[in-house]
């Protein structure tokens, strides 16, 4: 099969599509014939996105609950039904220790690693599962089943987000509808550029890091299983 059309006439939607992996991966999925909605908060990277991919911007703050529904709800109208893969990729990232982390922080983590994931399942789920098909794949982390220093926020949102896709895998077993958890080692995105690891010992060097577009091929790989096949977790980590 040419490549190029492995996923013609499949539709998909990408959370956190505005950069890192999240952009990756919607560009893999249109590079393969996928007609892609692209989720996130930046109207800007968005409409530089749908012009070199051709994807379907939306712009939508996860946080809010009321805006993510409506536009899920537009979403399923454009396209006649859920969308066939379905990419969980919004993520935030910071570092403090656990006695200097705040509040906001906190929930601004949960927010938008567990409980954006968990909107957009429980928007678009329903109808996959009537429709008895669909893949949702979410995007955790290394850190959502190994513990770093001050990763608390982003470790126990990952960790949550970890539960919540096994009791997902359980629930929709022998119903046609697939979940997958794609979990990668540190990669390199700008959610560290005001970190700059490689001049801090206890952080991973970006050379050594992954590529974006290697866990958007891992995110590709698990989408495109034959019927009947579900990678349930997939670790992905540089050689």
């Amino acid at each position: 099969m040419d490549r190029s059309s492995l996923l013609a006439g499949r539709t998909a939607l990408v959370t956190g599509a505005s950069r890192g992996i999240g952009r990756a991966v919607a560009e893999a999925l249109a590079d393969k014939g996928a007609r892609v909605w692209a989720l996130a908060r930046s109207g800007d990277a968005l409409a530089e996105l749908a012009c070199a991919s051709g994807v379907e911007p939306v712009v939508v703050d996860l946080r809010d609950e009321t805006s993510t529904w409506l536009a899920l709800d537009e979403m399923k109208d454009a396209i006649g039904a859920p969308p066939d893969i379905v990419v969980n990729a919004a993520g935030v990232f910071g570092l403090n220790p656990c006695h200097e982390e705040t509040v906001k922080s906190f929930d601004d983590h949960f927010a938008v690693n567990l409980r954006g994931a968990f909107l957009v399942t429980r928007a678009l789920l329903p109808e996959m599962l009537e429709r008895g098909a669909g893949t949702i794949v979410n995007v955790g982390s290394v850190a959502g089943r190994k513990a770093f220093p001050e990763n608390g926020a982003y470790s126990a949102s990952k960790f949550g987000l970890r539960g919540f896709h096994e009791v997902l895998t359980e629930e929709v077993r022998g119903t046609g509808v697939r979940a997958s958890l794609v979990e990668p080692a540190a990669t390199d995105t700008s959610l560290w550029d005001s970190l700059d690891p490689d001049s801090d010992p206890g952080l991973p060097n970006r050379s050594a890091m992954l590529n974006a577009s290697d866990v958007a091929e891992a995110v590709l790989f698990v989408a495109t299983r034959p019927e009947g096949v579900s990678v349930t977790s997939l670790q992905v980590e540089c050689s």
